[in-house]
């Protein structure tokens, strides 16, 4: 398995995980936790492949990643006060499910023939936050992507250089994983020195 694909499945896992906890906070019941770990999970994903007209989503053609979201809310459930104690560890892996997905949905943008920046980094950008976003909403919050956090923007940066490495490199694979970097290494560093993007003061 290559590492990308492993690091797609820790995101996927951080992912789930970070939706049944909002699930729990908002005192949902286990059908209600499990579906806020799957929609955090997959949900990006499923919104790039309906824009780009797959006949069905990955996350429905392979349902690995959705059985690996109810395993992740299993486990939030049986050990939820343990994992509450870890926030910053899940930051961490929230950050590389970011960069991991941030990474695939521009390779898939390349590998579906949609060359174009504005689409390339579109896919890129969706696939990373859609989760999130679909689970704030739910939750009646407003998304975490639009709340001062370096997040979106890490994401947006990251499908850049995979455009231009890309480009400069002419080779796929280089991209990939330089995308993966740089939006793991910057969404890491905002987080360590507390950077935000500002808010209009009132």
């Amino acid at each position: 398995m290559e590492f990308i694909s492993v690091v797609e499945l820790i995101g996927t896992v951080a992912f789930a995980v970070s939706g049944a906890l909002a699930a729990i906070e908002k005192e949902l019941d286990y059908y209600g936790i499990t579906f806020f770990a799957i929609i955090t999970a997959v949900g990006g994903g499923i919104i790039r492949d309906i824009l780009i007209n797959e006949s069905l989503p990955v996350a429905l053609e392979n349902p690995l990643y959705v059985l690996i979201s109810i395993g992740s809310a299993a486990l939030v459930i049986l050990f939820y006060k343990r994992i509450v104690l870890y926030k910053n560890i899940l930051q961490i892996f929230d950050a590389v499910g970011l960069a991991a997905f941030t990474a695939i949905g521009a390779e898939v943008a390349i590998l579906n023939n949609l060359e174009m920046p504005f689409v390339i980094i579109t896919l890129a950008l969706l696939t990373g936050t859609g989760g999130g976003v679909l689970r704030d909403v739910f939750a009646k919050e407003i998304p975490f992507v639009f709340r001062k956090e370096i997040y979106a923007v890490a994401s947006i940066v990251g499908a850049s250089c995979f455009i231009i490495i890309g480009e400069i490199s002419g080779n796929t694979t280089v991209a990939l994983y330089a995308c993966f970097g740089i939006t793991l290494i910057l969404r890491l560093s905002c987080m360590k020195k507390d950077i935000h993007l500002k808010t209009v003061k009132k």
